[in-house]
């Protein structure tokens, strides 16, 4: 059986962890469900996790060691891939004209080179720059 894909956005992730915003939460751990059965295959871009020790420690003072224990939690999660290869072409080819964000860029850059992938974020701004070029995303 072949599992649908998702590339996380750093959103998403802090969404699951806060309490910033309840239904967001409610919605990624029911992805994070899926993913623990194996029904779906979570794709995490390098980038990602660096944005995300970034805004944990410096938006909501987490310590770090509980921050790496968060990582050391999501990435041992059966259907969890932590991406680090990035296809350049595609990369330069949205950001910075079509992806103004780097960090989005490269999410959406990730999904195009994993052919039937979805993002999951709840960034309105970069789900509107990913339906004009035709990527689909969650949420």
């Amino acid at each position: 059986m072949k599992r649908h894909k998702v590339v996380i956005d750093t959103n998403a992730l802090i969404s699951f962890v806060t309490d910033r915003d309840l239904d967001q939460q409610n919605r990624i751990a029911e992805l994070f469900e899926k993913v623990a059965n194996l029904e779906i295959l979570v794709l995490c871009p390098q980038n990602v996790l660096t944005e995300f020790v970034y805004v944990l420690e410096n938006v909501y003072g987490l310590g770090l060691s509980v921050i790496k224990e968060m990582i050391t939690d999501f990435i041992l999660m059966p259907g969890v891939e932590v991406v680090h290869e990035l296809d350049l072409e595609i990369l330069f080819a949205y950001w910075p004209e079509k992806i103004p964000d780097y960090g989005d860029a490269i999410v959406a850059s990730v999904c195009k080179a994993r052919k039937g992938s979805k993002v999951a974020t709840f960034d309105r701004k970069f789900k509107s720059a990913l339906k004009k070029l035709s990527i689909p995303s969650l949420y």
